[in-house]
């Protein structure tokens, strides 16, 4: 693919996306603005720039994305080892690779939405709470919320005596 090519179709802020010089590139817009095709055609201009494709990460959300990403580089590179993925599929190939020394099993299961809900269910039905006042939602709202503002099971316990009583 040429360049003129390469930036055929894209309006400027998208060719300066495209052409960015070194160094990570973060790319945010609203949905059927492009962001793909840019970013596909930022990898294949990367490559003909000489970056290796082991050394390129394209990460999205969605794995709708990442496969369309994919198809799309490879109808333009056949054959790329380019690292394109979600962050939810990154993130765990990091901590498969990395496990022993996070001090985690490498075949860790995640859990779903489903697993959370009937995992917390057993939880509140083993530890006698009232099942009508802590439902599986409030109870993970509360561990999501408590996550979120990163407080430890021991800070979580002590200001949850209240609530839970």
């Amino acid at each position: 693919m040429d360049s003129e090519d390469l930036l055929a179709g894209l309006n400027h802020p998208q060719k300066q996306a495209v052409l960015h010089g070194e160094g990570p590139l973060l790319i945010l817009a609203g949905a059927g603005s492009g962001k793909t095709r840019v970013i596909t055609r930022r990898i294949v201009q990367l490559m003909q720039n000489g970056v290796r494709a082991q050394s390129i990460l394209a990460i999205t959300f969605t794995n709708k994305a990442a496969g369309e990403m994919r198809k799309r580089v490879d109808s333009i590179v056949p054959g790329h080892r380019v690292q394109i993925s979600t962050f939810h599929s990154f993130g765990v190939r990091l901590l498969r690779q990395y496990a022993d020394r996070l001090g985690l099993n490498k075949d860790f299961t995640i859990y779903d939405q489903s697993d959370r809900s009937k995992l917390t269910k057993i939880a509140i039905e083993d530890s006698g709470l009232n099942a009508e006042r802590f439902t599986p939602d409030t109870i993970s709202n509360s561990i999501s919320k408590a996550k979120n503002q990163l407080l430890s099971p021991e800070k979580y316990a002590q200001s949850a005596k209240d609530f839970f009583s």
